[in-house]
């Protein structure tokens, strides 16, 4: 797997000199094309200010059920996901059991400005009083993702052979999510169903993902055409990144939609807990996704509303 997910160095792009900068591009296309995954290191993101953003979240995923309760939320929107809400295998049209994980969420803290938009799209995020420390933490991180989003929408045009601002002219007033994933043990969630996951098969809705994950049994797993599901590779120091259906589409499945799944807690680890940060990238609404002709692309999707798709796919996950 790491064949075909290799780990770049962001310091390439960002202090690179043009013949730098110009083989890393060929380096994510082709990595792009393969699987839809990366992993990259010399991105800047403090750990210490990740393991404080777990460290804040375990506190609250550890609260009693009826304290949790008052920050519930929906599929998309900003709260609490408590155990059943989603499955994601149902965006593959997949009958899955409930995914086995509960999530806190977030998303933009900008209104727009059209009441339409914002109607849709905005509510201001919730922090839980239980734990303060949270929303400093988060806040800090998210402004760390949106930065590191925009630097690497401007690679990834490059790797296509566009301007620096091909995608990231989409990104003036964007939508996102932030999921932080708790995975507990089945002493929490029960003895897993039949075919269930602590998240279903799936591939990602937006444009790239930004995931910070922990090494585990009952870890990521990603599925390609020549290997099947394998154990995603893991780099402490690395962030995993991977293709979204939008910029798939995008780019005329130049570059897949990383396919992937979060395993079960393992039958010989029963009691593995996880926290993953995981990052939506989007872009503004209203934007119009066309895809990429020859010989960029490879296939043409009809043309579609940005967030007519999002609004779709978080439906489709939505248990109940």
């Amino acid at each position: 797997m790491g064949r075909v997910i290799p780990t770049i160095d962001l310091r390439r792009w960002t202090v690179g000199d043009a013949m730098t900068r110009a083989a890393l591009a060929r380096d994510v296309d082709q990595a792009l094309q393969a699987a839809g995954f990366l992993l990259v290191t010399g991105h800047g993101v403090d750990p210490g200010l990740r393991a404080g953003i777990r460290a804040a979240a375990r506190e609250f995923f550890l609260l009693p059920a009826e304290v949790k309760q008052r920050y519930a939320a929906r599929v998309g929107g900003r709260g609490w996901l408590g155990p059943g809400t989603e499955a994601n295998g149902y965006a593959e049209g997949t009958e899955t059991p409930p995914d086995l994980k509960e999530s806190l969420t977030f998303a933009t803290a900008e209104p727009f400005e059209d009441p339409v938009v914002n109607a849709e799209w905005y509510a201001p995020n919730v922090w839980p009083a239980e734990v303060p420390a949270l929303r400093g933490l988060c806040e800090e991180y998210l402004g760390r993702m949106a930065a590191l989003e925009k630097e690497l929408l401007s690679l990834l045009a490059c790797a296509l052979g566009l301007g620096a601002d091909f995608f990231a002219r989409h990104m003036d007033h964007p939508t996102y999510g932030f999921n932080i994933n708790w995975y507990p043990g089945t002493e929490v969630v029960g003895e897993p169903q039949p075919g269930q996951f602590r998240i279903g098969p799936h591939t990602d809705f937006g444009t790239v993902t930004v995931l910070d994950r922990q090494a585990g049994r009952g870890g990521l797993q990603v599925h390609t055409d020549e290997e099947g599901w394998q154990d995603a590779p893991y780099d402490p120091a690395a962030l995993t990144v991977n293709i979204g259906d939008l910029l798939a589409r995008w780019t005329g499945d130049r570059w897949r939609s990383g396919r992937h799944r979060v395993l079960p807690p393992p039958l010989d680890a029963p009691g593995e807990e996880l926290i993953s940060l995981v990052y939506f990238g989007e872009c503004t609404p209203g934007t119009l996704v066309e895809s990429l002709p020859a010989p960029v692309g490879r296939g043409a999707y009809p043309p579609v509303d940005s967030h007519t798709y999002l609004r779709a796919k978080l439906d489709s996950i939505t248990v109940g």
